[in-house]
């Protein structure tokens, strides 16, 4: 049997903890929450490496800090949560709110340095004040990995204006959206609510190794 993280190793010394890895089994585990609660889990089939990888590079890449506060709306079974985590650190504070609890539940038993938050995203605002946050300095990173009910782009109860207004003056949101339905309405209506938002948008090329294709919208410096 091999010794476990952070037991001692030779000398005394206290061995590194291994960085998180991907669920194995989480595509079958989230299949059956959609199943079960399709309204709180909204996605039939987790996101892949690759997607979750352009994601954190969109979120981390030009970071200015060393210690984020990073907030994760729709966290599901941790496709962009373990990549953020792995990246991140315990340097971090890094919250993940999920609302299916099944799914939020396992998510905290596999990443102790990450902040899980049973909850609906509609309350973000409160969510953040119980814990005193954001604080002066204000989120630096938001990814969202929530569909169109849960973000509602275009309508007045949309959730991208709350969202922008917990962010720091030189935050990021970042949102995914799939490239085949970016002629439909609600996601006309996001990439329009993102430019009006905020001062910087880009969106990434087509994630073809993801199912289905996906794109990364990358938005930063929201307007006051």
């Amino acid at each position: 049997m091999s010794p476990e993280a952070g037991a001692p190793g030779a000398g005394g010394t206290p061995r590194p903890q291994e960085p998180p890895r991907r669920d194995r089994t989480g595509s079958a585990r989230f299949a059956a929450e959609f199943v079960r609660s399709p309204v709180a889990t909204a996605s039939v089939w987790p996101s892949s490496t690759a997607l979750a990888r352009a994601v954190a590079d969109a979120a981390l890449a030009h970071c200015p800090r060393p210690d984020p506060l990073v907030v994760e709306l729709g966290a599901g079974s941790g496709a962009f949560t373990v990549e953020l985590a792995r990246r991140l650190g315990p340097r971090a504070r890094h919250l993940a709110v999920e609302l299916n609890p099944a799914l939020a539940h396992r998510l905290a038993q596999r990443l102790e340095h990450v902040e899980v938050v049973p909850a609906d995203v509609a309350e973000l605002t409160t969510l953040l004040a119980l814990r005193g946050l954001p604080g002066v300095r204000g989120v630096d990173v938001v990814v969202s990995g929530l569909g169109w009910s849960a973000t509602r782009p275009g309508r007045a109860d949309s959730l991208l204006p709350v969202v922008a207004s917990t962010l720091a003056d030189d935050g990021v949101v970042v949102q995914f959206g799939y490239t085949f339905t970016r002629w439909a309405a609600p996601a006309r209506a996001l990439e329009a609510e993102l430019r009006d938002l905020f001062a910087e948008v880009t969106t990434s090329p087509t994630v073809w190794r993801n199912l289905p294709p996906a794109v990364v919208h990358r938005a930063a410096r929201p307007r006051r």
